[in-house]
């Protein structure tokens, strides 16, 4: 686990020893701020706004550049400097021209490298800490000793202020998790805030602003439409860009690595891992190579481009493979037809001579839900917890830098209401393919021929439906989402023990997501402003009036004007990028790094350029990236291009599931999520041996019930703290005792 962690405070003046100096006047600061130091750290400035960047990171991937006015006195601070943490490929000179640019106010400026980074900007006293688009590199803040603290995770801080847990945050990430208007800018910790995506922090002398960098679309009048092939062409670059940053980084090996800096908060030592048996990364350029479009994509990018071979040691230049192909075959799930087509294209894509390919088999240890009761703390829970262990086998036969094509179908892909933006914009013969396609998944019956009627209604009325109108309607729909009539599984929480009734399934034109089984009903189920999660059926009508509270506050309070299709999903990829960075930090093998391209600010943008038009069409992501793939040279692509596996998921988590059900009755036996009020116990082990026996349960429902407590009872074992120093606070975020129902007290 990586981060950085600095503070704006009021001081003045401090004493330049690094971050422990004298203010002139003790008065000017707290006794913490200058005294408080995070464990592991390396300073990159220090008094009197200090910045420390915490964990295993390597050298290249910290950089700061300064620039100094001519005439200063000697040893005063810079006038204006930038650190850049992550991998970007921009170089030294551009980095200074960026820091010239921000200290004009232009921040886009400092997001349009390639590369996946977190930009610090320092101009006298104004710190600027600029976030991402996808929201893959958070920035959180809280109000500390008379000024802001900010980091990169939010752990940290909640240490550093001894922070309470949040329960409405973790019921409206349970109730709502692709709805920013519930959750908010909280965190699982109180008075820790998180920034949107798209967003930077500004921090002068301990106050504090947030501004956004990225211009929002007019709910009235439609953008300028880019030529499709301009679009695709924008796409290609900003890919090829990112992979060619990563390429042209230095390499690293494990053992030229340098040796455990400390206590990582989340990770732990090094020997401690070795303990379990994992084997180090192999040296070297990685990817993933599932079969699928996104991986594939990366992987031939990766082999075709110019870059370094190996490490400075020439590790990973041996027979002249440059790139290690790593498929992950899953021995212990059906559907062998679905798993062996896959294995094939990745076969056919690895005949590539500058790939070497690796298939890892795994048995019930490779699947959802296993290996619970090992692995780190994690900054806050989400889903990927429960298949921590199944990407960790993966990963530990990868390299130690390993491309994932994780945020593809977000970025790429078209979100259901985007439907109603086309029809906002009079551009209703474009849904025809989509909606054809919808009647075509549902098969031949009656029913089918009222189908495209039934979702133009849909998005129709969603494009009708004003932002305020459609968070009251969602506020209103989520106080009955625990009462789902003729589901055994679902029913018997608080107030959903009478008969209930559906929230005007049929009334409205769309399914509520409680009967969302098939694609026709979660299209339709996605077609509004805010929806409930798949876990909301099984919480407590006390924690659905809460989340309820806030959609109906978020109603009233004023925002930037979106269209909704594009708000959701903006939505809908922020999620994903929280999910994917926590799996990141829970299968986490010591001196790997991951690297997620299509998360990265510049595919992002170029992404956000596609016409709607493009996207909605069946198979647009398959077809946007073979285009990709055209425009390098590379034509030969396997049968089968671009088919989905979801089914083959879904059979996974199950088998997954039912192999893990005793340890998961156990875990929910007598659940710290029972003891805040968020789920009644019985309910959540009926639903649990309901989804054992093949009912239509909703399995990520259950994950993220599954991973919330998983990680409530990792955080409440926990010693220790992320910082050190005569001041520094005693107790941890959160104490072991758990009173009941509202409040976990620290």
């Amino acid at each position: 686990m990586r981060w950085l962690v600095g503070w704006s405070s009021i001081a003045a003046h401090f004493g330049t020893a690094g971050a422990v100096g004298d203010p002139a006047d003790p008065a000017d600061a707290s006794d913490e701020a200058r005294t408080v130091h995070p464990v592991g750290s390396q300073l990159l400035w220090g008094d009197p706004d200090p910045l420390w960047a915490v964990g295993d990171w390597r050298p290249d991937e910290i950089r700061v550049v300064t620039a100094d006015a001519p005439p200063r006195p000697t040893g005063a601070a810079p006038v204006a400097r930038l650190a850049v943490l992550g991998c970007c490929g921009a170089g030294d000179e551009q980095l200074r021209l960026g820091l010239f640019a921000a200290r004009g106010g232009a921040l886009r400026h400092l997001t349009a490298w390639p590369g996946s980074y977190t930009a610090v900007v320092q101009v006298g006293r104004r710190i600027t800490v600029i976030g991402d688009l996808a929201g893959a590199r958070p920035v959180f803040y809280t109000p500390w000793a008379g000024g802001t603290a900010y980091a990169t995770a939010a752990l940290p801080l909640a240490d550093l202020i001894e922070a309470q847990l949040d329960i409405g945050h973790l019921a409206a990430l349970l109730a709502c998790p692709e709805s920013p208007e519930a959750l908010g800018d909280s965190t699982p910790y109180e008075g820790v805030k998180r920034i949107p995506p798209g967003h930077a922090l500004i921090l002068r002398e301990g106050s504090r602003e947030i501004t956004g960098y990225e211009p929002v679309a007019s709910l009235a009048v439609a953008g300028p439409q880019i030529d499709p092939d301009r679009a695709v062409d924008g796409v290609r670059d900003a890919l090829i860009e990112a992979v060619r940053a990563r390429l042209t980084a230095p390499r690293h090996a494990p053992e030229t690595l340098p040796p455990d800096p400390g206590p990582v908060p989340g990770m732990g030592p090094a020997d401690r891992r070795a303990a379990r048996g994992r084997p180090g990364p192999a040296p070297g350029i990685g990817a993933d190579l599932s079969g699928g479009s996104a991986s594939g994509t990366l992987a031939l990018l990766a082999a075709g481009l110019p870059g370094v071979p190996g490490t400075v040691l020439g590790h990973g230049t041996g027979a002249g493979e440059r790139l290690l192909a790593v498929t992950f075959n899953d021995l212990a799930t059906g559907g062998r037809e679905a798993r062996e087509a896959e294995l094939e294209r990745a076969r056919a894509i690895a005949s590539n001579p500058r790939l070497h390919h690796v298939v890892v088999a795994a048995g019930e240890e490779g699947l959802p839900f296993a290996g619970l009761d090992s692995g780190p703390l994690t900054d806050e829970p989400a889903p990927s917890l429960v298949t921590a262990e199944r990407h960790r086998s993966r990963l530990a036969a990868g390299s130690a830098d390993h491309f994932t094509g994780a945020g593809a179908r977000q970025v790429l892909d078209a979100h259901p209401a985007r439907l109603a933006d086309l029809l906002m914009d009079r551009r209703r013969r474009h849904l025809l393919r989509p909606v054809t396609a919808l009647a075509r998944a549902e098969g031949s019956s009656p029913q089918s021929l009222f189908i495209p009627l039934t979702v133009y209604r849909a998005a129709r009325r969603l494009a009708r439906t004003s932002y305020r109108t459609g968070m009251e309607k969602a506020a209103g729909r989520l106080l009955e989402a625990n009462r789902v009539p003729g589901r055994g599984a679902g029913s018997g929480g608080p107030g959903g023990r009478g008969t209930g009734r559906r929230q005007g399934a049929a009334r409205d034109g769309f399914a509520d997501l409680m009967d969302a089984d098939g694609p026709l009903s979660a299209s339709l189920a996605a077609l509004a402003w805010s929806r409930p999660g798949p876990a909301a059926r099984w919480l407590t009508g006390e924690a659905l009036a809460e989340v309820s509270v806030r959609l109906n506050a978020a109603a009233t309070r004023p925002v930037s004007v979106q269209r909704p299709g594009e708000a959701r999903a903006r939505a809908a990829l922020a999620r994903h990028a929280v999910d994917q960075r926590i799996l990141e930090q829970a299968a986490e093998i010591r001196s790997q790094r991951l690297h997620a391209p299509f998360l990265d600010n510049a595919v992002v943008r170029a992404c956000r350029g596609l016409p709607e038009s493009l996207r909605v069409q069946p198979g647009a992501r398959a077809a946007i990236l073979r285009d990709v793939l055209a425009g390098t040279g590379i034509h030969d692509l396997p049968p089968g291009w671009g088919a989905t596996t979801h089914a083959y998921a879904a059979a996974a988590a199950r088998a997954g599931l039912r192999a893990a059900l005793p340890h998961l009755m156990a875990l929910f036996d007598a659940p710290l999520l029972a003891d805040a009020g968020l789920v009644e116990a019985r309910v959540v082990r009926k639903a649990l041996r309901a989804a054992a026996d093949g009912e239509p349960v909703p399995l990520d429902g259950l994950a993220e019930l599954v991973s919330t407590e998983l990680w409530l009872r990792r955080l409440l074992s926990r010693r220790g703290t992320c910082w050190t120093g005569a001041a520094a606070p005693r107790q941890r975020a959160v104490a072991a005792g758990v009173p009941p129902r509202r409040t976990l007290q620290a």
